[in-house]
């Protein structure tokens, strides 16, 4: 593996996403308003439940949940399936299969250096706020370092996805739709807009069945966990792994398979 490729790549995404600050600006308003609508629902949810723990989480932990969730999600978010579907509309995707890199890895590493700004610019000013303002109620110890470990697996499986729904750009020649649908399905069954735990028990079980949960529901939960027990969180990491390796075969498969269906507009 040529590394100094790979970070070549990395550090032209970083200073790509240097040249759009504003849009950074204007996507961290929209958080803090976004997070200021569910702090109000979820206290509102809360004072009519008439208890301080519902589904074995209290207001604290659900508002944490749902605040680093929506760090995460713009942390890990890539705009693939935009990117490939622009690319299949306007033929570009033809000069890209001859870059001298599988296009799988080439369009995951031309947004690496995202992924560095978006940490430093979102995520961890967010992760230090939401430590200060709850006073300690996140534990730093060794679930710090698997929360790290859990992410870095959950960001291969959101990538995988993408691909996977990316890839059927080439059959509808569609972005819009298939993208809005990929990120409702996602956001709701990862535990992204609701927490898992306030799923009805049939839904839970079903849920925790599918890849989609290994996304942000599994390292908030190791996160949030303040005294996590070695099974559970073998089993958690365990199941992403696996998710991992699943869903990155599918994607590459299903890749392959859908290059015979590729025609370019005007020629």
């Amino acid at each position: 593996m040529n590394l100094k490729k790979y970070v070549s790549f990395t550090r032209a995404g970083i200073i790509e996403s240097l040249q759009f600050r504003l849009a950074t600006v204007v996507m961290v308003i929209g958080n803090l308003l976004y997070l200021i609508v569910v702090y109000f629902l979820w206290k509102a949810i809360y004072a009519s439940a008439g208890t301080d723990v519902v589904n074995g989480m209290t207001f604290t932990d659900t508002l944490i949940y749902l605040v680093l969730a929506t760090a995460l999600f713009n942390f890990m978010e890539m705009y693939t399936v935009w990117e490939m579907g622009r690319n299949i509309q306007s033929g570009k995707i033809v000069l890209d299969l001859l870059k001298p890199m599988e296009y799988r890895s080439y369009l995951f590493w031309s947004y690496s250096g995202t992924f560095v700004t978006q940490f430093f610019f979102t995520f961890l000013p967010t992760f230090i706020v939401v430590a200060i303002v709850t006073h300690g109620a996140i534990t730093f110890g060794m679930n710090l370092l698997l929360f790290v470990i859990s992410v870095v697996m959950a960001v291969a499986v959101n990538y995988s996805i993408d691909f996977l729904v990316g890839t059927i750009c080439l059959y509808t020649e569609s972005i819009w739709g298939i993208n809005i649908m990929k990120q409702v399905i996602v956001l709701l069954l990862s535990g992204a807009t609701i927490p898992i735990a306030f799923f009805p028990e049939p839904l839970k079980t079903i849920v925790y069945y599918l890849p989609f949960q290994s996304i942000y529901n599994a390292p908030l939960s190791i996160l949030l966990d303040s005294s996590p027990q070695p099974h559970t969180i073998l089993t958690t990491l365990g199941t992403q792994l696996l998710w991992c390796i699943v869903m990155a075969a599918i994607s590459r498969l299903f890749w392959k398979i859908s290059l015979r269906q590729i025609t370019v507009n005007g020629g």
